[in-house]
């Protein structure tokens, strides 16, 4: 057993402010890309310079409020904009491989939203396009930068857990149910899987790595989306991971790393800078916690992700080493697997 440690490492994360500086395009105008413009703007020395929408009125309501100097009503427009290095999209998934694969044949960096597309298959001819014309891509899993993931990847890699046995997470939250709406259309790659099982499945694959078995369950919603999901995932007898999503309710949205030598609790929502406890072994009362002092708070954490994209590029990266390609897909297939047994893999 490891010795159970007397305090916690500090997070690596990249500096948010005097590093390397893109220009960014923003593909579309919505709440995502409001939440992402305002951290970026707020927190670092990135900057949006151009926002292109499915209308010119659109695209400039969203430039005037967020301090952003040119709005575009075409796409390709915005993609051939000299002025812009990167483009962040933020589209329903259902544009998220169109839009990418035009912003790479106009030989621009693309971060996407999320997931990176709706299937493993159209992340892997993201992939292949972006190699071919030697530019970064990046699934925005923005959580996978925020200082907690860091701290508690360096007690993984330090041995502090032990031998991993078990991975609980949970997202689930109430939202529109429009049926036009992103969430509950299927024409929009909606359901609860896409937009918040991704978070789990991700948080899964970062611990215990690919399953070999998946198990899973869920209904539908009358459009035809999931609208709750449990899975379980195996990995060949050694752990498992437990894992729910909905758009029912309100869930915790907790997650744990369970290790012969110790846990991990991530505290509430675990997918934000929220902190986390270290739990040793036996009835848990002695802990050590990482707490969120930094004051960015939920979507603001996207600052830590677009700082080190940009440090990525100035680096000549064409591929995360955090968050790579490979594992954004990797995911993706999971997904696949789920979305066939509970039905909406079309």
């Amino acid at each position: 057993m490891t010795t159970f440690p007397t305090s916690l490492p500090r997070p690596h994360t990249h500096p948010l402010r005097g590093g390397a500086r893109l220009n960014w395009g923003i593909l579309a105008p919505g709440d995502i890309a409001k939440d992402f413009v305002h951290a970026i703007h707020t927190h670092t020395d990135q900057r949006a310079v151009a926002v292109a929408g499915r209308s010119l009125q659109r695209a400039q309501a969203f430039a005037e409020r967020n301090c952003i100097p040119r709005a575009y009503a075409d796409h390709r427009q915005l993609v051939d904009d000299p002025a812009v290095d990167i483009i962040y999209i933020a589209a329903p998934h259902s544009e998220h491989k169109r839009l990418a694969l035009l912003a790479i044949s106009a030989g621009k960096h693309v971060l996407i939203e999320k997931p990176i597309a709706l299937t493993a298959a159209e992340g892997r001819e993201i992939r292949d396009a972006a190699r071919f014309a030697g530019v970064f891509a990046m699934e925005g899993m923005w959580s996978r930068y925020i200082p907690q993931t860091d701290v508690m990847l360096q007690l993984k890699a330090d041995g502090v857990l032990g031998e991993l046995s078990l991975v609980l997470a949970d997202f689930g939250t109430k939202g529109s149910t429009d049926p036009a709406g992103r969430i509950y259309n299927p024409d929009l790659g909606g359901g609860s899987l896409l937009d918040l099982g991704i978070y789990p499945l991700w948080f899964s694959h970062l611990w215990l790595g690919t399953p070999t078995e998946i198990t899973a369950i869920g209904s539908l919603t009358e459009t035809g989306v999931d609208q709750q999901t449990a899975i379980v995932l195996g990995y060949g007898g050694i752990a498992q991971a437990v894992l729910s999503t909905n758009l029912l309710a309100f869930t915790p949205a907790r997650a744990s790393i369970s290790g012969s030598d110790a846990r991990i609790e991530v505290n509430p929502w675990f997918v934000v800078p929220a902190g986390f406890d270290l739990v040793a072994p036996g009835k848990g009362d002695v802990r050590l916690s990482f707490g969120n002092d930094t004051g960015l708070e939920f979507r603001d954490g996207i600052a830590w992700e677009a700082a080190a994209v940009a440090q990525h590029v100035a680096d000549g990266l064409t591929d995360s080493p955090l968050h790579p390609l490979a594992l954004a897909i990797d995911v993706m297939q999971t997904m696949d697997v789920i979305r066939s047994q509970v039905g909406t893999l079309r």
